[in-house]
């Protein structure tokens, strides 16, 4: 006698992403996992009087998808925070700052994020406008990119900070006329006021993490990559995944001090291991800035506002000799290595390590990616094929849009601006892709980014298509979403797409992408997520 499933799905196309695998209608599910794919006919006899049966109506039933480069946690902070991401300009943003400060008075330090840089002249807020909305309380305010801080004079008082400090090696400190700082600090200065601000306690740690799992499920995200773990991070994690509020699964990124070296190594090798649905095997080592504010590594300088070099090729974080030298041993040790790397420079001195690595230790199956990769040298594109590095690509960022057109194209220069973004060219070398949202960057929603990736324009946005020749086709976008991404977190044989035996990680969309124009894919919508069968979200549309 058949057992019949719990959960069955029918009456919709189901997008498997599976190698070869035809149109299906139906999905069957018992025990969390996948036991029947293809027509309603062939599901039936799997029907049985406790089957909970989902009708799609014409829906589509895709894998649940899966983010390779997102911070959750510090989303989460963000969102009960100072949470200025729905703000649309300085104004508001001042508003949204000093409406949060009248509703916690309580609180001594104003903290969160979510600026960006195109509301305020050469991408660089100021004190004074904090100041004015709060006078007496330290103010530190993350920029939504999570690459500088915008700060108040009282933050900066307290800290000590003055036309006196020295810019970090790491970063520096925006400077009026008299050498004062103005209010904006890039990168590593951000921290010499970030370290003031008091570690959030364990059940705020844990609140932020509920509502970061919670926007990215909504999204249809049911895996990720955490690419910025720190202790208390983990301790979340580690916590949620115990008590069974984790539903995501979830590979850990330990972050890497680069303040420090290779004496790092133990206490990361300490703090690896498995809890549940969550891993921490990777680590995290971010290489260089971005663009905007001219810290991301390129192998020539950056242009002025009259298109002239300014001798200033950004930074490299950590001593290229050095990053050789680290990746080996963190390779030798079956760590995965997850590397930031925005300009041209950073992704060379990526491979250039990934290569040390497979010279010193052989290859292994550790599954190394470099993420963001706005700047690739033509030369080295076919380097990722070659080496086997996943290309962790944010294809949201792939289009014209304000930071693009007025902080970054003009300062890059035609030749290097045509070098943005290379996905086209990563899919015709053969090289693997995977994609994320490096969320609170940007939106967690796939499907935008996948709208982007397929478009490159912003949805909803008549701009024009910017570099036509780095287009993928709806597959390859989605493939990178889910089957990509899984297999940067070793999960692709479980998870990533729909195949009997697989978990039954699954989203439900209002529409299906492959029957309605390229243009209106960022239109589409999830209204219900699936992990191992279980229902962790449901639009009220849906239900």
């Amino acid at each position: 006698m058949t057992t019949p499933a719990d959960l069955v799905f029918q009456g919709g196309p189901v997008h498997t992403l599976a190698p070869g695998r035809t149109a299906a209608t139906a999905v069957a599910v018992r025990d969390g996992r996948i036991v029947a794919v293809g027509e309603d006919t062939d599901v039936k006899p799997l029907i049985g009087a406790t089957t909970e049966i989902v009708d799609l109506a014409g829906r589509a039933l895709l894998p649940g998808f899966q983010d390779a480069h997102v911070h959750p946690v510090l989303a989460g902070l963000t969102m009960i925070r100072c949470d200025l991401h729905d703000a649309g300009d300085a104004d508001e943003a001042v508003a949204a700052v000093r409406a949060y400060a009248r509703a916690n008075p309580e609180a001594g330090w104003i903290s969160g994020g979510g600026w960006s840089m195109e509301w305020f002249p050469r991408g660089t807020p100021s004190r004074r406008l904090l100041d004015a909305a709060v006078p007496d309380r330290p103010v530190h305010l993350i920029n939504s990119d999570g690459h500088g801080a915008w700060v108040n004079t009282r933050a900066l008082e307290l800290c000590g900070i003055d036309a006196g400090t020295p810019d970090p090696v790491d970063g520096r400190i925006e400077r009026e006329a008299d050498g004062y700082p103005q209010g904006t600090l890039h990168e590593g200065a951000s921290d010499l006021v970030g370290r003031h601000i008091p570690e959030p306690a364990a059940d705020t740690m844990l609140r932020a993490l509920w509502a970061g799992q919670q926007r990215l499920h909504s999204a249809g995200v049911t895996a990720w990559q955490d690419a910025m773990v720190n202790p208390e991070v983990q301790r979340a994690y580690l916590t949620a995944a115990e008590s069974g509020l984790l539903t995501g699964r979830v590979v850990g990124a330990l972050w890497w001090d680069r303040e420090r070296g290779e004496e790092q190594i133990p206490e990361l090798l300490a703090r690896r291991g498995d809890a549940g649905r969550f891993r921490a095997t990777s680590v995290k080592i971010m290489q260089d800035g971005v663009a905007e504010n001219y810290t991301a590594a390129m192998t020539s300088s950056y242009l002025d506002g009259c298109g002239c070099g300014t001798g200033n090729q950004g930074i490299s974080f950590v001593d290229p000799e050095r990053l050789r030298a680290y990746v080996t041993l963190l390779d030798a040790e079956g760590f995965q290595v997850h590397v930031h790397a925005v300009g041209d420079r950073a992704a060379r001195e990526a491979l250039d390590a990934f290569e040390a690595a497979r010279a010193a230790n052989g290859t292994n199956d550790n599954r190394h990616h470099i993420a963001h990769l706005q700047v690739v040298h033509p030369d080295d594109v076919p380097r990722f094929a070659d080496l086997g590095i996943t290309a962790n690509m944010q294809p949201l960022w792939a289009a014209h849009e304000p930071q693009m057109d007025e902080l970054t194209i003009p300062f890059l220069g035609p030749e290097r601006a045509g070098w943005q973004y290379p996905f086209g060219d990563l899919v015709r070398v053969g090289a693997p892709l995977a994609a994320g949202s490096d969320w609170p960057v940007s939106s967690p929603d796939p499907f935008l980014g996948i709208h982007v990736a397929v478009n490159r324009t912003i949805p909803g946005e008549s701009a024009e298509v910017f570099l036509p020749e780095q287009r993928l086709s709806l597959t390859a976008a989605l493939a990178a979403y889910t089957i990509g991404t899984a297999r940067v977190n070793h999960l692709d044989t479980r998870t990533g797409t729909i195949e009997k035996g697989k978990l039954a990680d699954l989203v439900i969309t209002d529409r299906d992408p492959y029957s309605i124009p390229a243009g209106e894919i960022g239109e589409t919508t999830v209204l219900a997520t699936y992990v191992e069968g279980d229902r962790v979200h449901a639009d009220p549309a849906f239900c």
